[in-house]
């Protein structure tokens, strides 16, 4: 039985777990907005790719 969800979700930081969150949620029907106070999302993990380059792109 598919419920159809009514509402919308504000996920604040936009880091590897609150991309994820978001995308959790906005799988299961709900909006999502994405706050991130930087410029670009990914977080921590987007400035390792430059100490650790592997030139696979995980995120």
């Amino acid at each position: 039985m598919l419920l159809e969800k009514i509402g919308s979700v504000m996920v604040v930081g936009g880091g590897i777990a609150g991309v994820q969150a978001a995308l959790d949620l906005a799988n299961s029907g709900y909006y999502v907005y994405l706050v991130e106070r930087s410029g670009a999302i990914g977080g921590f993990m987007a400035r390792l790719s430059k100490t650790y380059p592997t030139n696979d792109c995980s995120m």
